[in-house]
Parts: C-alpha cells; structure tokens; sequence
C-alpha cells in the first residue's frame, strides 16, 4: 500500500451563507493550509480532521492501493486527486499524491 501526502490548499467561506443558515461556533476547524499530513496504510493521519477523512478517504485509499486518473484525465497528475471536504460553510481543499 503506497503512503499518500494530503496537503490542504484552500479554505473557502462562504460568509453570506454563514450569516443566513449557521449557528456561531468558536473554532470551526483547525487545519492549517499548507501542513503536509502523511496517510500510511489507508489511515487517517494524527491530527486530522475526522469530517474531512469521511470526505477524501475514499480517494486517499484508491490512490494508495494503486487506483489513479479519477474521472477520465481530471487531474494534470494521474496520481492526484483535489478533494474538498463536506463544509458548506468554509470547505477546504486538499491536493492528496501518491509518495514514490
């Protein structure tokens, strides 16, 4: 089983949205853009955040057990994906690679 690096890229808010549909919260979620998290073995990192595995893991594991090109050439790197997590809120996106 390959090791795959999942970066997180981009956090988007959607502030209208938050305004209109969401109950405040103090600390919505902790990823840091930028911080290389490593998944061996199909697992999801220390640290990591649970509702963003449920959302990339299913990527994370086809690309560690040697799946690639997700939908028919999407990414420039066939050993790529960009997933973003279930947050309507403020998703964020993670670049997940395949470690040679």
């Amino acid at each position: 089983m390959k090791k795959i690096r999942i970066t997180p890229i981009k956090r988007v808010e959607h502030k209208d949205l938050m305004e209109k549909y969401e109950n405040p919260i103090q600390n919505a979620c902790d990823i840091i853009m930028g911080k290389e998290y490593l998944s061996e073995n199909g697992q999801m990192p220390q640290g990591f955040c649970h509702q963003a595995w449920q959302s990339i893991y299913p990527f994370a594991f086809a690309l560690a057990n040697g799946g690639e090109n997700f939908f028919d050439g999407w990414m420039k790197n066939k050993k790529t994906a960009m997933i973003s997590c279930n947050d309507g809120f403020r998703p964020v996106s993670f670049l997940l690679e395949v470690v040679d």
